[in-house]
């Protein structure tokens, strides 16, 4: 039997976050990242939603070792998900593909936007920038909607569970997209 995989295109795409190695490249055709905003949670979500056939994200696919799925769902436990297999494009075995989304209906929506992580967002530009430079910086950026949210500065005393030590030139790339997008 095959591994199943999952296509990541947040902070799964940074390898430094998770113990999934049999990772390749990816594009989910048919999708685009939005900064959910959810009633209870001071923090906004990065999700995948569906999209028009002609949008396309990059991120990365890698194999759930033996279907065993229950870490990986633990870790986005906010998440469905749903299986992707035929949006996915790749060059790599996977046959059976499934995408964490969180639908509009899974959650109240917040009243008023919720503030971005930025210990968050630099660990996603840090895997996208590992993983397809700065041009798949610039496209994470482009095909992410929601950016007119707040975002919460807390690199000092990261609140992401997750968070990695960024050089000074991973930081500042960072900040000029964010100062890119106002």
């Amino acid at each position: 039997m095959q591994d199943p995989f999952f296509f990541g295109y947040g902070s799964l795409v940074n390898r430094r976050t998770h113990v999934y190695d049999r990772a390749h490249p990816a594009a989910a055709q048919g999708w685009r990242r939005l900064w959910r905003h959810v009633e209870g949670r001071e923090i906004a979500i990065l999700t995948a939603v569906p999209a028009a056939p002609s949008d396309s994200i990059e991120g990365l696919i890698a194999a759930v070792p033996g279907g065993d799925w229950a870490a990986l769902d633990l870790r986005e436990e906010a998440y469905d998900r749903l299986p992707a297999t035929e949006a996915i494009r790749h060059s790599s075995e996977a046959s059976d593909i499934a995408i964490y989304s969180i639908p509009e209906t899974k959650h109240p929506l917040a009243s008023e936007p919720c503030a971005i992580l930025l210990s968050y967002l630099d660990v996603v530009v840090q895997g996208y920038l590992d993983e397809f430079g700065e041009a798949g910086v610039a496209r994470f950026f482009e095909t992410t909607d929601g950016w007119d949210a707040p975002v919460l500065d807390d690199r000092a005393a990261p609140l992401y569970p997750r968070a990695q030590d960024l050089s000074r030139s991973e930081r500042a790339l960072v900040d000029r997209w964010l100062a890119t997008l106002g």
